[in-house]
Parts: structure tokens; C-alpha cells; sequence
């Protein structure tokens, strides 16, 4: 498996400077989101040629893959207006991540946190999005994939499943697997069983593993930790890689840069 993080957890950096830095850190690769991660990119509309230049060249240079170009849009929202601009984002950046060689360019599907009625609404406008989205990946022959999330439309291994069916395109539709983002329940959950229905259906869709770790406060609220100290069991998740899928990116999001070593050992380990 390769080991990878989230750059723009490192801070906005030149272009050059972050994958530096990156390397030194002892990556593989990255998850890049250009207007989180670069200095003179404060939006996608700011992307020029030469950004997509110097970052192919830079990463190539310091022998780093992109295997996820962010472009996280609110595929699913009822408002057209809001909609159309996140699919024609997400087409620009099919293309962009093409230009600088990434593995596939990364969505999940809302921005905010739905109840269960506002999810149900959201859904057939989220999975028109990806449609249309797709449309576009098959056309310039590279990968979308969607990320799911308890909180967002696409919520459940039902939910994938269903769109992956409805879409039809095994080869350019494909998933993120982030864990965190998907239980919901940690104190009652299975998760030996709950990881092993996930991966027995759905693992053929992925193309990255989001790897971080949480607990729940006494508010309900979230609260990020070091790896293997939430609530996030992996047993089951590092035995299907490495049986499945050892060639796949192990991506940590919310790397605190001072404690990376310790998260490092972890990831390796898996």
C-alpha cells in the first residue's frame, strides 16, 4: 500500500515548496485541493495552465503521485443555480486532473448536514449531477469519484450501489472509502461486520482510503484524534486490503504535521 495525506493539511505553500516538503515527509503521494493547498489559487477559476504545469512537473520531480485532485461540490443541492456551477466545476476539473496525471478527481455530494427527509430530496438531483458529471469523465476517458457520507445524500452502501447501477460506468465512476465518514453510530456498530458488507459489495469501486480517527464528545460533537486512539476499528479494513487491494493509497486527512511520525508508524502498520 502506498501512504499518502490530504497536502493542504501541511498549509498553503508555492506550488514547489509543498511538494518538497511533502517528500521530505516520506509520502507517496497526495490528495491535492488547489485552492486549499497553493499560494495564487484562492478559487478553481483562478486555475491557468501554468499552475497545472508546475505542479505536474514539481510532484514528478519529487517522485509524488496524485492519486485524488479535489473538487468537492454540492452536487446534490435542490437550487439549480448552486447545482449547475458545481457540475461545470467538477467538469473543469476532470480535465484539470487529466493535465497534471492524477488517479481520479474526488467530489462528495453536499456541503451540508442533512436530516433524513432533506436527504430523500436531494438525492435524484445528486445523482443527475453525477450523470451529467460522468458524462464528461467518459468523454475525456479519466475518473470521478464520489465520496460517501452518512450526513449527505449518497449515505449509505444502498445508496452507492444504487447510483453506481444507475450510471453504468464501472470504469469511470468510481469511490473514495473514507470510514469516518460513515459511522455514524460507533457505539453500537458492528464494525467488523459493518466494514466487511462495505467491502464486500463496494470494494471494487474504490480508489482510495481515507484513513483518520474520532470520538464523539458528550455534545455529540466530533473530535478528531490520533490514529488507532477513536473510535475507527481497522482490523477488518487491513485485512481486506492487503488480501484485495495492497496497491491502493492510504490518504490521512486532519494530519497534524507535528505528530505525523506517530500517524505514519499507524498507517504503515495497516
Amino acid at each position: 500500500m502506498k501512504i499518502g495525506v490530504r497536502a493542504h493539511d501541511y498549509g498553503r505553500m508555492e506550488i514547489e515548496k509543498l511538494a518538497e516538503v511533502l517528500r521530505a515527509q516520506g509520502y507517496d503521494g497526495a490528495q491535492l485541493a488547489l485552492p486549499k493547498a497553493f499560494e495564487g489559487i484562492r478559487r478553481y477559476e483562478d486555475i491557468t495552465p501554468g499552475h497545472l504545469e508546475r505542479i505536474r512537473r514539481a510532484f514528478e520531480e519529487n517522485r509524488l503521485e496524485i492519486p485524488v485532485f479535489g473538487c468537492y461540490m454540492d452536487l446534490g443541492n435542490p437550487d439549480p443555480v448552486v447545482r449547475d456551477h458545481g457540475v461545470k466545476t467538477l467538469k473543469k476539473c476532470l480535465a484539470y486532473g487529466k493535465e497534471v496525471g492524477a488517479g481520479v478527481v474526488g467530489t462528495e455530494t453536499a456541503y451540508p448536514h442533512l436530516n433524513q427527509r432533506e436527504k430523500a430530496q436531494w438525492y435524484p438531483y445528486m445523482a443527475d449531477s453525477i450523470r451529467r458529471a460522468v458524462e464528461e469523465a467518459v468523454r475525456l476517458d479519466v475518473k470521478l469519484a464520489i465520496e460517501p457520507v452518512y450526513w449527505h445524500p449518497l449515505d449509505s452502501l444502498e445508496a452507492l450501489l444504487d447510483v453506481m447501477d444507475k450510471v453504468g460506468e464501472p470504469e469511470h465512476l468510481r469511490m473514495i472509502f473514507d470510514p469516518s465518514n460513515l459511522l455514524e453510530f460507533p457505539d453500537t456498530t458492528d464494525q467488523k461486520a459493518y466494514w466487511g458488507e462495505w467491502l464486500k459489495y463496494a470494494g471494487k469501486y474504490i480508489e482510495a482510503v481515507h484513513v483518520k480517527d474520532f470520538y464523539f464528545d458528550e455534545n455529540g460533537g466530533y473530535c478528531p484524534v490520533l490514529l488507532g486512539e477513536g473510535v475507527i476499528q481497522y482490523q477488518e479494513i487491513s485485512r481486506w486490503l492487503h488480501e484485495n487491494r495492497p496497491d491502493l493509497f492510504l490518504l490521512r486527512e486532519e494530519m497534524n504535521p507535528e505528530t505525523a511520525a506517530q500517524d505514519l508508524e499507524f498507517m504503515r502498520k495497516l
